[in-house]
This record gives structure tokens, sequence and C-alpha cells, in this order.
């Protein structure tokens, strides 16, 4: 069933509005919400949206209570393929919780969060920007850790990331869902603007080996991979220090050692090496940059450094 959560006048005679998909079976209220969308230029959130989707409806026998389905928070911004909301320049995710009296986006955020609410577990997917590609994981603030974790290492990623400080600002849609107590899970995979075909396979497994987890699922499911924690871990950040193409020669996913040769940053004029890029630190490499053009600054990959000595595993 498909139903308007939000719906706003625009010129012409058109219509903002904000849809979802209501799958139902089985005596059980259990419901799994998967929202995706919100920045119109991350899009591996729509495939995954079609194939849990398009898995239920072949197997609904074996669903015992509701999966709501948010494919497109945004859906001018994926039209215009625009991380924002077009005509605002505005940061949908920047504007939760809404109110019911503010700007249109405002209406529609607070409408967003009052229909989302109240699900058991709600699975917020996102996408890298253009520039980054980054490995499947889950990010949580240290305070949410707990509460979490349970859920988070059954969703088949590969990482865990647990920030000291806030990874989700007060005016995102999942600080604001997890305050009024519905478990929100941040997941960022691949790169902006693509379809990553096999993280959203991975991620799909991991869905549907929460929800036989949390009793709504009677099938069968796969293995799931237990992912790195980034508790008592240190993340390196690899910045170019030269302006250039970025050329590199470590791959995403790699184990590297302090100085490693991850990669070069070449000048197409001088037909030079300006800058070798050396890794940071040991550890695994969970983002690396895939949009090519760099300047003095830019984010060339992030390092996972492993657990150091007499740190609590």
């Amino acid at each position: 069933m498909i139903e308007t959560i939000a719906s706003v006048g625009l010129a012409v005679n058109e219509n903002l509005k904000i849809q979802k998909r209501r799958i139902k079976n089985g005596k059980s209220k259990t419901r799994l919400s998967l929202v995706t969308g919100t920045h119109g230029d991350e899009l591996e959130g729509q495939y995954l949206a079609y194939m849990l989707g398009n898995y239920i409806d072949e197997h609904i026998e074996m669903l015992d209570g509701i999966v709501d389905i948010y494919p497109a928070l945004n859906p001018m911004g994926i039209d215009s393929i625009t991380r924002g909301i077009p005509m605002f320049d505005l940061d949908m995710n920047r504007v939760f919780p809404g109110t019911k009296d503010g700007t249109m986006v405002e209406v529609i955020c607070s409408s967003i969060v009052d229909d989302i609410s109240g699900s058991d577990v709600c699975i917020d997917v996102h996408a890298s920007n253009i520039f980054l590609k980054e490995i499947p994981q889950i990010r949580m603030s240290v305070p949410t850790a707990e509460t979490l974790l349970p859920y988070a290492e059954s969703l088949n990623v590969d990482f865990i990331w647990v920030h000291e400080s806030a990874t989700v600002l007060e005016s995102t849609l999942a600080h604001t869902l997890n305050t009024r107590g519905t478990k929100t899970l941040v997941v960022e995979m691949g790169v902006g603007m693509r379809i990553t075909k096999e993280y959203c396979v991975q991620l799909f497994d991991g869905i549907i080996n929460l929800m036989k987890k949390m009793g709504m699922w009677s099938g069968d499911t796969k293995d799931v991979r237990k992912p790195i924690n980034s508790l008592n871990h240190e993340v390196g950040f690899v910045n170019s220090d030269a302006a250039g193409i970025f050329v590199p020669c470590a791959n995403f996913g790699d184990m590297v050692k302090k100085g490693d040769h991850i990669g070069d940053v070449v000048d197409p004029l001088s037909s030079k090496v300006v800058e070798k890029v050396e890794a940071v630190c040991d550890g695994l490499i969970f983002t690396l940059r895939e949009y090519p053009v760099v300047y003095g600054g830019s984010l060339l990959a992030r390092i996972l450094e492993p657990v150091k000595e007499g740190a609590e595993k």
C-alpha cells in the first residue's frame, strides 16, 4: 500500500509529495522502517529499497510485521540530482525535527518524523558524496552506542564508526528519532551519484538478518560478517599537500602500514608526480578518494588504526 505522508503545493498546479510503501502481513505490530533519499545525489538506497520491497513481495508469507519503505524523502533533489532541496539550496538533513508552523521544508520534515516515530528500528541509508567512496558502515555517537550496537552488528556492514563527538548533528533525522525513542541506524556506503550493487546486496542480506532477529521474518537468512568496531581505535586522515590528479595505488579495504605508498598526486601540465601519498598510520583503508581532481587539503583517505596496546577490545 502506497501512502502520502506529506503533500505541499508548488507552482504551476504541482504538488510535492513524500510517499512511503507499507508492506504488512501477519498479526505482529513489529515495525521496521527503511529510509533513504534525504540527499538527492545519494542513490545507493534507491536500489536497496527496490530489492527489499521486491523480495518481500515474493515471500510475503514469511513476513510477520510491518515494513515501511521511504525511498525518497527529497524527491526534487533526486529528480534533479541535487544533494539539497532545489531552489532553497538547503540540506534537508539539517532541518529536522521541523515544525508544523514553519516553512515548507520544516512542515515536511515534521510530518516525516511523526510518521517514522514509533518504528521498532529505522535504517537511514546514505551514500558518500561524489568525491569519496565509503566501505559499508554504520555511524553513531557514543551516547547511542549501547542501545544501537546490537542492531548494528546484525546488519552485515564492515565497520561501525562510533564517534566520541556527536556523529549525528541535532538537526538530523537520526538524532531526532533516537532522542524520541525510535532506534535509528545511519548507514553510509558507496559513492555519490552511483549504485554499487554489491554493497546494496550486502546490506540487503543484513536487513533480512535483522528482521529475523526481530521476529519479523521466518525465512532463511545468510551468514553476516562481524563488523570492525571503532571503539578504542583511532582514525587517521590522509590529506593532499598539493593540487593535481590523485591516482591511488592502494585499494579500498586494504590493510596498510604507516609510510606505505597508497597513491600519487600528478600534474598533467609538467608530467611530474607532485606528491607521493603515504599512509599516516597502520590500519584499514575504509574511505578512499573517488573523484581524482584534488587541491591542497583535500581528503584522500581515512585509515582505521588497530587497537592500541593496553586498550580494551
